[in-house]
């Protein structure tokens, strides 16, 4: 064989050996037998030489006393003088929650069996009857528009969300909860946010920001017992303070202090902590009756111990506190819900207000870290898959019964551009949502997808906002009872702002987390490093040595193949999909380490680049939970569009976001050597095409079960007020009426009718005389147009309506009322083509 051949081989063996991960031992042996090979078919003597070095090399690495003393000990001396040293804020950051899904992205070999065999639980029996009747109910009783105009839900609607403990989904029966999974809660919130920005915060704070969890987990056994049973029946109304003026997404520079003194308590003198502070954005902090306050406490007298500075700290304050001042309220743009600012000045509280009581005085970090985690995998997220469903449901009926030249707008390819996406995100959201709640009902505390899902669902929620505005056009600017697109509209920013700002959670603390928290060497090489241990540093820097080869192998050889021969264990039509994330996390694993090399302790600081980072691992997650919702709800057929849509729009971005990191490297060598490896053929994934596009809004805008599957959930009773009750009474009868629309423009062309009469009503009636249509026919479309323009109209208000009128016209005289109910007008004031 010629030299070339043999080299090839030699890479071939080489690059083989680190894609299977073989161990060193291994590799040693597979060398050994090589090089015997090259002697006996006489190689030349460069690859001889090249095969007896490999061999001989693994064969000492494969020694592990020896290479620790002769080659890790220098290594590690230089390591332990570069580590950064990390604060304590940020090794409790690390030390909460659970590696789950996240972690086998970062491995860069995902374990596919760990996420198909993931449960696919029902809700319980109670939860699915909670859903049917309590939540069914409060949604009936919800009027955004109302609770807009007087700046707060109604009396009734406070009344039955605290009587039927809906403050209560985290507190367990023994304490007079609901004691609810987490999918529970989602779904519940879910099926809440559609409808009301107010109620949905009034009920989902309480169950994810609120003290319960804290007191569930932290509380002492007589705070529980006083607290959980008045917080369970509404008698309590909790809230959380912690973002102040100074202090919002870094929360860890608290400017709030609690200063460890004697003061005075219930008549007798007692030791305790004076408390000064300002906190604002605490949602309930109007009408709450007990505040969760986070505060920097300090010992200066050393009453309580040695120390001066004991940390971040955690209380309960009931509301009548001397020296605290409650119940002003912020204006929340979009959604009245209660929310406003907290000052403290010098209010003495005993020490046994700290959750847990003096011993965990200074733990409130960890506190703090460990639930809130929990809590942003739920509420939030919840909101985005909500209001996702409610997208679709409402613009793709809308866009099937309102008509413009002559066709339901859903044919106009701009159009089903947006509707298409709203199906997507819809979709994808959805996924993401259910299945990491059913991750945290087996156990699972998933930080950084907690993360993942707070960023993206609410920038999707934000995309599947201004899409449907797009859809509705005037209807959606005009405001009143009959619009329901702009709370959810205005509404947006809030979500994308509270729980750690959007931004900054994108840049900083999806990647920035999970960079340590869930690679698979990067943490134990630390934790090594700091106690000193050669042996433990050894193994785990040998073992990334080979992580990082082995990732090299695979990114290229899977980017090259197009991850064709990749092992994945499922057939059929999603194979393909579970093959390209198996290269995409190669490729993630093989970049990360690139950058963290490439840059060492300056990645921290380079936010657009552990941004990228972000997305990239972000989409491999959401991709991976969207595959896993199609397998969970049956793998059907009609569905697999929406798939298909979503892996193409998934895939895109994580391509985006791989180029951009190569692009931006500042150690340009480094970038190029990233891009060679991971996107030698150059970005490969396209965007959803036209047919697929036109497809998903077939199945979206028409009353199919495709389209049953992707709202399940929402809520669609008829009371009055919701516009999906209409919606899906013209849905149903939308097929009966396209073929008589065609009759009618059929007739128009052939000259039948008299050009003078232009409304719709009128060439019904018309048409029944002409022999264009039959009375049965007429009947029905005056029927169904009569629905179909209530629900185009819009809402006007008398001029009186907004304040004293500054301009006399000369007009009849009205009588003047201080408040009337708007009417619907019945001719299209703003056109909405």
């Amino acid at each position: 064989m010629s030299t070339g051949i043999w080299i090839l081989l030699l890479l071939t063996t080489l690059l083989g050996l680190a894609y299977k991960r073989s161990n060193l031992k291994t590799a040693a042996v597979a060398m050994a037998a090589f090089t015997l090979l090259s002697f006996l078919l006489g190689a030349a003597g460069l690859i001889k030489v090249l095969a007896i070095a490999f061999a001989a090399v693994f064969a000492v690495l494969s020694r592990d006393q020896f290479r620790a003393n002769t080659v890790t000990r220098p290594i590690f001396a230089i390591y332990k003088k570069l580590l950064p040293q990390m604060s304590d804020t940020e090794k409790t950051a690390l030390e909460a929650g659970t590696v789950w899904w996240d972690g086998e992205l970062f491995a860069g070999k995902p374990d596919w069996h760990k996420l198909i065999n993931h449960p696919n639980p029902t809700l319980a029996p109670e939860e699915q009857a909670f859903l049917d009747n309590q939540v069914e109910t409060l949604c009936s009783m919800v009027d955004e528009w109302e609770i807009s105009e007087n700046g707060d839900m109604s009396k009734e609607v406070w009344d039955y969300i605290k009587n039927e403990r809906f403050f209560s989904m985290i507190i367990p029966k023994e304490y007079g909860g609901l004691g609810f999974s987490a999918q529970a809660q989602a779904a519940i919130l879910q099926k809440i946010s559609g409808l009301s920005g107010a109620v949905f915060s009034t009920v989902g704070v309480p169950n994810s920001l609120g003290p319960g969890e804290l007191l569930l987990k932290y509380g002492t056994q007589e705070q529980k017992d006083h607290y959980l049973p008045r917080l369970a029946d509404g008698r309590e109304i909790p809230c959380f303070g912690l973002t102040g003026p100074r202090a919002g997404s870094d929360a860890t520079s608290l400017p709030d202090t609690g200063v460890v003194c004697k003061g005075e308590w219930e008549g007798k003198e007692v030791v305790g902590i004076k408390l000064n502070f300002s906190k604002r954005y605490i949602t309930l902090a109007p009408v709450a009756t007990v505040v969760g306050l986070a505060f920097r406490m300090f010992d200066p007298d050393k009453l309580i111990g040695d120390d001066y500075d004991i940390g971040i700290t955690v209380a309960l304050l009931p509301r009548q506190l001397k020296g605290m001042d409650i119940g002003n309220r912020h204006k929340p743009i979009g959604s009245p819900f209660m929310n406003g600012p907290i000052v403290g000045k010098d209010v003495f509280i005993p020490l046994d207000f700290i959750i847990g009581g003096a011993d965990n005085a200074g733990k409130g970090w960890r506190m703090l870290v460990e639930c809130l985690s929990v809590g942003r995998c739920i509420t939030l997220p919840s909101s985005g898959a909500g209001g996702g469903k409610y997208g679709i449901a409402a613009a793709g009926a809308y866009a099937r019964i309102r008509r413009q030249f002559g066709v339901p707008i859903a044919k106009l390819e701009g159009v089903q551009d947006s509707l298409a996406r709203i199906a997507g995100n819809a979709y994808i959201s959805a996924a993401a949502s259910r299945i990491t709640a059913i991750a945290i009902d087996q156990g699972e505390k998933p930080s950084v997808p907690s993360a993942i899902l707070k960023y993206n669902l609410t920038e999707a929620a934000r995309e599947i906002a201004l899409d449907s505005m797009d859809i509705h056009g005037g209807k959606a600017v005009i405001r009143g009872p009959g619009n329901y697109i702009e709370s959810g509209y205005s509404s947006v920013p809030v979500a994308i702002t509270v729980e750690g700002a959007n931004i900054l959670t994108r840049s900083m603390i999806t990647f920035g987390q999970g960079a340590i928290r869930c690679h698979p060497y990067v943490l134990p090489e630390m934790e090594a490093a700091a106690e000193n241990d050669l042996k433990a540093f050894d193994k785990a820097l040998f073992g990334h040595f080979g992580f990082i080869f082995s990732n090299l192998s695979r990114s290229l050889l899977l980017s090259l193949s197009g991850a064709a021969f990749t092992s994945v264990p499922v057939s059929g039509p999603t194979k393909k999909y579970y093959q390209q994330i198996n290269r995409y996390a190669a490729n993630f694993a093989l970049t990360v380490d690139m950058c963290m090399f490439s840059l060492g302790g300056e990645l921290k600081f380079r936010e657009l680049i552990s941004a990228r980072l972000a997305d990239m691992l972000s989409k491999l997650y959401l991709a991976s939970l969207t595959l896993k919702h199609w397998e969970d709800q049956g793998r059907n057929r009609d569905d697999l569009v929406l798939v298909d849509y979503a892996m193409a729009k998934l895939f895109s971005e994580f391509e985006a976001a791989q180029a951009g990191v190569a692009k931006n490297l500042p150690m340009r060598p480094v970038g190029w050597a990233l891009k060679l490896l991971t996107l030698p053929l150059g970005r490969r994934t396209q965007q959803p095409s036209d047919r697929m596009i036109a497809k998903i809004v077939d199945l979206t805008s028409a009353a199919t079960e495709t389209r049953e599957r992707l709202i399940e959930g929402i809520y669609r009773g008829d009371n009055g007020k919701n516009p999906l009750a209409k919606y899906d009474s013209l849905l149903a009868r939308a097929d009966q009426a396209e073929p008589i629309y065609k009759k009618i423009g059929d007739a128009l062309k052939a000259g039948k009718y008299d050009e003078s009469n232009l409304t719709i009503e009128g060439r019904i009636t018309d048409g029944v005389e002409l022999g264009v249509l039959t009375q049965d026919e007429a009947d029905f479309m005056l029927a169904f147009e009569k629905d179909v323009l209530d629900m185009i109209n819009v809402d006007d208000f008398p001029l009186e309506h907004f304040g004293p009128v500054a301009i006399k016209h000369d007009a009849p005289t009205a009588k003047k009322t201080s408040r009337r109910k708007p009417k619907a007008d019945t001719s299209e004031a703003v056109t909405e083509e």
